[in-house]
């Protein structure tokens, strides 16, 4: 895992989305088909400033689910490609605002043009998520939203 530096710590950012220069798509992919490892799930929940439970709502993960993910230490592939989701959304945040805390503030806030639903509960679906990343285009070019 590679670090990013945090004003007052260093966070472990998910491989799966800053990976070395040498992984490939086929690699990520396999990853994910794999399960990625649950550390990849105790990372994107520091960088997005989440308790656990919450972030498992957002990947549709039960607390019994949670707890069994835990003991095996890895996620299944769907929950895996959902945690990929996310930490691509953030990543994409961070680079258009500039700014670890304003994307993790940005993306936990509600906004006008998702009709008022955080940005992270509506990434819930691949679709939402496709918006998400659609309204951080519009943000980025000064696109009024």
């Amino acid at each position: 895992m590679s670090q990013k530096k945090n004003v007052d710590k260093i966070v472990e950012e998910p491989t799966v989305v800053y990976g070395t220069t040498s992984s490939s798509a086929v690699e990520t992919v396999e990853r994910i088909r794999e399960g990625l490892p649950m550390v990849e799930f105790v990372a994107l929940q520091a960088l997005l400033g989440l308790r656990a439970e919450s972030l498992a709502q957002h990947l549709t993960i039960s607390r019994s689910t949670l707890v069994r993910r835990r003991k095996s230490g890895r996620l299944d592939m769907q929950e895996s490609d959902r945690l990929l989701r996310y930490a691509r959304l953030y990543a994409r945040a961070t680079a258009v605002l500039q700014d670890d805390d304003a994307a993790r503030d940005w993306l936990r806030q509600p906004a006008r043009a998702l009709d008022f639903i955080s940005p992270l509960t509506f990434a819930e679906t691949e679709a939402g998520a496709r918006e998400v990343e659609a309204l951080l285009g519009r943000i980025e070019h000064g696109v009024f939203s």
